[in-house]
């Protein structure tokens, strides 16, 4: 896979659960918008978003199936999506 097609499908991800999140968030704004530090990394507030952990694992494995990510690629990105800037996870009680 190239890394052009990851970014494709694991900013999907980022969109749908931004979009899905407590406030509502724009995924491509969000990272239009965001500050450069002094490394050359943007800084995106995803912490200050939050979203059910039910819908970011339907999320997930809807763009997963929809781009017919296979095999080892699977936990590949939902370790980068998690651990990643994703918005952070609320788990209703």
């Amino acid at each position: 896979m190239t890394d052009k097609k990851f970014k494709e499908i694991l900013f999907e991800m980022y969109r749908r659960s931004f979009a899905a999140s407590t406030p509502k968030g724009d995924w491509d704004e969000l990272l239009a918008n965001a500050e450069v530090n002094e490394e050359g990394q943007k800084i995106i507030p995803f912490m200050d978003y939050e979203c059910e952990i039910e819908v970011m694992e339907d999320i997930v494995n809807d763009v997963l199936t929809e781009y017919n990510v296979r095999g080892t690629d699977i936990a590949i990105f939902k370790y980068n999506f998690y651990l990643g800037c994703s918005p952070k996870t609320k788990v209703i009680k």
